[in-house]
């Protein structure tokens, strides 16, 4: 989360190479589904046209909605993978719930160097994840990060890719931006269907070290070329930037914002300066996109974990007043510290669960409406803190966890456009529960690690610790 480095917050960033499967991927879709191939660099060095579509259906006539709704983002290893009844019974899942939006990155995270060599692309691996998140009925987002090595001044060549941190954390070069451009553009017309991109991620690679800040002019020149490709390819695409990290410190720290400060601390000054020139400068945006942790750098939750969700609040609204009510996404959102060991294991999933609760109903209320949660599925086993499901390495994994609970009913129940209402609560229980309403639904959530007796809407029940309540306001 813009600390440059491997560890980022409270989520691992796993890249393993996945080199040499794209041919074979690639095979099966034009044997099974009979559609064009793109262009993919398959072990024997062969290359074919690279911008041909990929078994999606006809492109939308109506112009998408710049919003897409409170979802999930891939990471390394996710239902695509493993076993295939595993996938098939999370496919099942997501297709129940009505679909979620689901972002997947161009390169790392899963997906493979797409374009290994100029002119010569390897979407194998792409190809599987867009697969996955069709045949599951989800809204296919794709994050455009991170870029081929020689356009950072790495080799080129086919198993070459430089897979380790400081290779994957570097930007495009200047001269190598519009390169980058024309690679979205590419992903675009071989995915009609995907009809949201954002572009790049945390800004890495863009830090200036001899000015101490964020290289913002770099990043935003490259932004306006992506966004101007894209544009080429549909009018209609929907584009959104700057994925910034909106990192909180010490409000005594040097660079600590006097604008923009709470309980939970102070923004770094340096990020909304980097927000503010991307701001003025943008060819167009029609969606804007941070991502951030309510605790501070220095990994303090100010002064409570729930009552540091505040920030989020914050910092939607600030975001939202600088860019004239642009749909705000949180691509990214963090409640919990990283252990010793970079993993989140110190709550229990009725804890983690309950803060994540907080945390949305915080962005709602500064004025976001999506949302990606960071699913850190682990490649096997059955211990899968945070995760949304099971591993899908045997054929047992794919079953919901609490956090798949929380993240698919919250989407389903607020979706972009809702209406929101203000509930009664009884006084005493106001510092206990964080509650969100509309017309139909209401969620309830007890920060307490006990049980308590709640009064919400004219109705007194009972809720466990950490409990996330859901009510249906039509049973009267």
């Amino acid at each position: 989360m813009g600390r440059h480095e491997w560890y980022t917050g409270a989520r691992r960033w796993r890249l393993t190479a996945l080199l040499g499967v794209g041919a074979i991927a690639l095979a099966l879709v034009v044997t099974l589904i009979g559609t064009l191939p793109g262009t993919d660099t398959g072990t024997d060095g062969t290359t074919r046209q690279g911008d041909q579509v990929h078994g999606t259906p006809a492109t939308p006539a109506q112009r998408p909605d710049p919003s897409v709704g409170w979802g999930f983002t891939h990471t390394q290893y996710s239902a695509d993978q493993g076993s295939g009844a595993a996938g098939e019974r999370v496919e099942g899942l997501l297709a129940k719930s009505g679909g979620l939006p689901q972002d997947q990155a161009l390169m790392g995270w899963g997906a493979d160097n797409p374009e290994p060599v100029k002119g010569h692309y390897d979407f194998g691996a792409m190809d599987r994840r867009i697969d996955f998140i069709r045949k599951s009925g989800g809204t296919p987002v794709v994050t455009l990060c991170c870029s081929p090595d020689w356009m950072k001044g790495g080799r080129a060549g086919v198993g070459n890719t430089d897979w380790s941190q400081s290779a994957l954390e570097t930007a495009p070069t200047p001269d190598h931006y519009q390169d980058f451009a024309d690679l979205a553009a590419t992903v675009a017309r071989r995915y009609p269907d995907v009809r949201h991109f954002v572009v790049w991620n945390e800004f890495k690679g863009f830090w200036n070290n001899a000015k101490g800040r964020w290289d913002y002019e770099g990043y935003t020149a490259m932004y306006n070329l992506v966004h101007k490709a894209l544009k080429k390819v549909d009018p209609g695409i929907m584009v959104g930037g700057p994925y910034l990290v909106m990192d909180s410190v010490d409000p005594r720290q040097d660079d600590a914002s006097t604008e923009l400060r709470g309980a939970w601390g102070a923004m770094d000054q340096r990020v909304l300066d980097a927000f503010g020139y991307w701001n003025t400068h943008k060819a167009g945006a029609d969606f804007v996109v941070v991502d951030g942790s309510s605790y501070t750098n220095d990994d303090e939750l100010l002064p409570d974990e729930f009552a540091a969700t505040g920030k989020l609040t914050a910092v939607s609204e600030w975001v939202r007043s600088q860019t004239h009510d642009l749909p705000l996404w949180w691509a990214e959102y963090y409640v919990e510290p990283a252990d010793g060991n970079d993993d989140r294991k110190g709550w229990s999933e009725a804890h983690r669960r309950a803060v994540h609760a907080t945390a949305l109903i915080a962005m709602v209320k500064g004025g976001a409406d999506s949302g990606f949660y960071w699913n850190p599925e682990e490649e096997k086993g059955r211990d899968c803190p945070g995760c949304l499901w099971t591993p899908t390495g045997s054929t047992g994994g794919g079953e919901p966890l609490p956090m798949y609970d929380l993240v698919s009913r919250f989407g389903k129940a607020f979706p972009p456009g809702t209406r929101y209402e203000n509930v009664s609560v009884a006084p005493d229980d106001v510092p206990n529960v964080r509650v969100l309403a509309s017309g139909t639904t209401l969620m309830v959530v007890n920060t307490l690690d006990r049980p308590i007796t709640a009064q919400v809407d004219g109705k007194r029940f009972t809720m466990g610790a950490y409990e996330v309540k859901w009510l249906d306001r039509r049973d009267g």
